[in-house]
């Protein structure tokens, strides 16, 4: 995995854009701490910053390759599991082991349409000096970042918003709009957009081209319909099938690779999977978990966190006979780690959630070079709450996001005479839904289960991704997804409802099919989500951090209203302000996350 960055111009000599290159180019470090280059020319300076996965002495970027005459070059950041299939396929005579020069041979091969035949998480960038174009690209599921900005002759993009930020071209402002998705819906994101004023990022599954007649871009892959009449056990042998080779193909790297390990039902499977890969090869699997000090001693049950890990992570790391690897979080350190965080995401988000993250990522990072994680088998084969209890789930709305009046509360009064809260988000939610596509013969039930497989899949998936790139790659670790594999994905929206709830359970087809990879008592183990802070001592300490920032003059109070943050201080309500994730201490823990971005990158108010 890597960072990449660029500035084009048909009008503007790029060899002059040296600094700007350099600057953005150090922005993106953490991300790729290997190697570095740069590549300069008139129309066009690309940087890259890598992090040596595969061919680690072969892969340098930016990678030129010459063909019949014509010169390619490539900034790339991503890893294909397919890379044997196409090599095989081109027959070009490669002179590296490195992805990268499958995905630039590919691109030389078949243009455009090449992402059709990529089997991986990729986003990057091509220059034809002959043709005077750069093609841009990312994944189908949106697993690696791209974000860019447009002017009347330029063109700059960047893995980050903080390399983009960096780039003096780039206003550091924010309008309305970019305060209605940091107040109404953050830590999710519109697709496509990048909170600051004319920043927007490639939505996954989009390509194009930027040329002198400007950036025009295409949607090449979303979630289709299409019938499948196939009997549960059927389904159940082809989403084994699937799933065991999308895990043994993201075990591929030329360093070691480890597991997260949550003892729920995603993580368990994929970490069964590695550890018995692992040991063909005469090899021990490293599994790594988080924990909160004290946490044991305040935890308490919900509806959404039945129980705590930490039993079930036990039975797991002696059924699997890994290296098992505790990270405990102090309060403290999790504070301490909120602007780090903001660093890393570019935007406030998670909070704690982003912070215990990044931390677990950062001691992962000295064991190893690549992860494997469970992220996105809930939005996929139905796990969260939502999907199953009807109440919630016949909502007309975000299922995890039904605070906005609450959240409307705190725009300040500039901003909520722009926007009107309920509209916005309301329309973003219509527009989602409504983007679903079904087929004539959709019950009721398998329609409403399509909407909200694409509102998941747009959204809450997003978020967690956005999450998993950039807390990981803070500390230059690769995470892989093996549930993001978009063969999965392009299944599981034709199965039936009535077979991923098998047994009345959530994720029971998935259950069912990899049930000989795991212990009875994690196959069916009510799902839990990830692991949060309960020790009081987090709600104090962020009570104090927020309060001593009213106390001095804050950019926050021009943005946020002073009394709605003065009401939060007194504890007065228990609002989620996202899902089962973000509670009261999370959102205080956002607004003191929300201060420090605004003064960090001197983000004005337009």
């Amino acid at each position: 995995m890597c960072g990449i960055a660029g500035i084009i111009s048909f009008k503007d000599d790029m060899r002059a854009e040296l600094d700007a290159c350099r600057n953005m180019q150090n922005a993106l470090l953490r991300r790729g701490p290997d190697q570095r280059g740069v590549y300069l020319s008139q129309e066009a300076a690309l940087v890259h910053t890598r992090l040596a996965v595969i061919d680690i002495s072969g892969g340098r970027q930016p990678m030129t390759v010459l063909a019949d005459g014509r010169e390619y070059t490539i900034v790339y950041n991503g890893e294909l599991y397919n890379t044997d299939e196409l090599r095989r396929e081109l027959d070009c005579g490669f002179t590296t082991r490195s992805d990268t020069e499958v995905v630039l041979r590919s691109y030389i091969a078949w243009g455009e349409h090449c992402v059709d035949r990529f089997n991986g998480i990729f986003a990057f960038a091509v220059y034809e000096p002959a043709e005077h174009r750069v093609f841009l690209a990312r994944d189908r599921i949106g697993v690696k970042p791209l974000f860019y900005y447009e002017t009347a002759d330029k063109l700059i993009f960047a893995s980050e918003l903080s390399a983009l930020l960096e780039n003096p071209d780039i206003p550091h402002e924010i309008d309305e709009y970019g305060a209605a998705e940091l107040l109404l819906m953050a830590p999710g994101r519109t697709q496509g957009c990048g909170v600051i004023r004319g920043v927007k990022e490639l939505k996954s599954g989009e390509c194009g081209y930027y040329s002198a007649d400007g950036l025009r871009l295409r949607t090449y892959w979303r979630l289709r319909a299409y019938e499948l009449n196939e009997t549960f056990e059927q389904t159940a042998e082809h989403t084994r099938e699937l799933v065991l080779d999308a895990i043994r193909r993201q075990l591929v790297s030329d360093v070691p690779v480890c597991t997260f390990l949550s003892g729920g039902l995603d993580s368990s499977l994929i970490s069964s999977v590695a550890a018995a890969e692992l040991k063909k090869q005469g090899k021990r699997l490293d599994t790594f978990s988080v924990d909160y000090r004290d946490n044991d001693k305040y935890f308490q049950k919900s509806h959404f966190q039945p129980n705590s890990d930490n039993e079930f992570i036990n039975i797991m790391a002696e059924y699997l006979g890994s290296e098992h690897h505790w990270v405990v979080v102090d309060t403290p350190e999790l504070v301490g780690a909120l602007e780090a965080a903001v660093d890393a995401r570019g935007l406030p988000a998670m909070a704690d959630v982003d912070a215990s993250m990044l931390l677990l990522c950062r001691e992962i990072k000295k064991a190893g070079t690549v992860a494997l994680s469970g992220e996105c088998a809930d939005e996929l084969f139905g796990g969260y709450p939502w999907y199953r209890d009807k109440d919630i789930r016949e909502t007309d709305g975000f299922p995890w996001a039904q605070s906005t009046a609450y959240r409307g509360r705190f725009m300040c009064e500039r901003y909520a005479r722009l926007i009107n809260a309920d509209e916005y988000v309301y329309s973003a939610y219509r527009r989602t839904a409504d983007g679903a596509e079904g087929l004539g013969t959709d019950s009721p039930l398998e329609r409403r289960m399509r909407e909200m497989t694409e509102l998941n899949f747009r959204w809450f998936m997003q978020n967690l991704l956005d999450r998993k790139d950039r807390m990981s790659m803070y500390s230059g670790l690769e995470v892989r997804v093996p549930f993001c594999d978009y063969r999965i994905a392009e299944y599981m929206y034709n199965v039936k409802w009535k077979y991923k709830d098998y047994m009345g359970r959530e994720k029971g087809l998935l259950r069912e099919a990899m049930s000989e990879w795991l212990p009875e008592k994690v196959l069916w183990r009510k799902k839990s989500p990830y692991p949060k802070t309960h020790n009081p001592a987090f709600l104090a300490a962020v009570t104090e951090c927020l309060k001593a920032i009213l106390a001095e003059d804050t950019p926050l109070t021009e943005l946020v209203r002073r009394e709605e943050l003065e009401r939060l201080l007194r504890h007065e309500e228990q609002v989620r302000w996202y899902g089962q994730l973000m509670n009261l201490p999370q959102t205080i823990a956002f607004f003191v996350q929300l201060d420090y971005w605004l003064k960090r990158y001197g983000i004005r108010l337009v």
